[in-house]
C-alpha cells in the first residue's frame, strides 16, 4: 500500500521558510561572531533572515520528505542540491551587484570560490537534521497553533520581508563581512 503523502497549506511553507531563514541567520552571525569576533548582519538583506537557508530548506523538504528514513541518502543529496543552489545565487548575486556576499577561495576543494567541500558537508549535516529530525517536530507545533494566527503571522513577516526586500534592491547589506568588494 501506498503512503499517502501529505499536503499542506500555503502558511505551512511561508512559516518554515521563515523559521529556516532565522536559523540560517542565525548559524551565520554565530560562526562569524565566534571567527571574526564581532556580530555582523549577513546577507543581503537588512533583517534577521536569509533567504537562501529558507529556499534552500523548503527545496530539500519538497525533494526529499519521503526520504526521511534514510539519512545517508538525504545527507549526500543535501549536500548536492545546497550546493548547486549556492552556486548559482552567489552568482546572480554578483552578476546583479557585482559584489560578493562571500569567497571560499581559500577553503579546500573551492569551485571559482562560490562552493567548498566544508560548506557542502555542512549543508548536508543542515539538510540531515532538517528532513529527518526537525520536520515532525515542526509539523506538531504548527498543527498546535490554531489557524487564525498562523495565518496573522504569515501576512505579518511578509509584510515585513516584502519592505525588506524592496529596499535592499536598491540599497543592499554590504560593508565589512557583510560582502567581497
Amino acid at each position: 500500500m501506498m503512503r499517502k503523502e501529505a499536503i499542506h497549506e500555503f502558511d505551512y511553507y511561508v512559516l518554515l521558510f521563515f523559521i529556516l531563514a532565522f536559523v540560517g541567520w542565525l548559524w551565520e552571525v554565530a560562526l562569524f561572531f565566534f571567527t571574526e569576533h564581532a556580530f555582523i548582519n549577513r546577507g543581503v538583506y537588512r533583517g534577521p533572515y536569509l533567504p537562501i537557508y529558507g529556499a534552500g530548506g523548503l527545496i530539500l523538504v519538497f525533494c526529499l520528505r519521503r526520504l526521511g528514513r534514510r539519512p545517508v541518502c538525504v545527507f549526500l543529496l543535501s549536500m548536492g542540491a545546497c550546493s548547486v543552489l549556492e552556486y548559482l545565487t552567489s552568482f546572480f548575486l554578483e552578476l546583479r551587484w557585482g559584489i560578493r556576499w562571500w569567497d571560499y577561495s581559500g577553503h579546500f576543494l573551492n569551485l571559482n570560490g562560490r562552493i567548498c567541500l566544508a560548506g557542502a558537508v555542512v549543508f548536508g549535516l543542515g539538510g540531515t537534521a532538517l528532513v529527518c529530525f526537525f520536520l515532525p517536530l515542526y509539523e506538531r507545533m504548527y498543527r498546535r497553533i490554531s489557524k487564525g494566527w498562523r495565518v496573522a503571522l504569515c501576512l505579518a513577516l511578509l509584510a515585513v520581508f516584502v519592505a525588506d526586500a524592496t529596499y535592499c534592491a536598491v540599497r543592499p547589506n554590504t560593508g565589512k563581512g557583510i560582502s567581497w568588494k
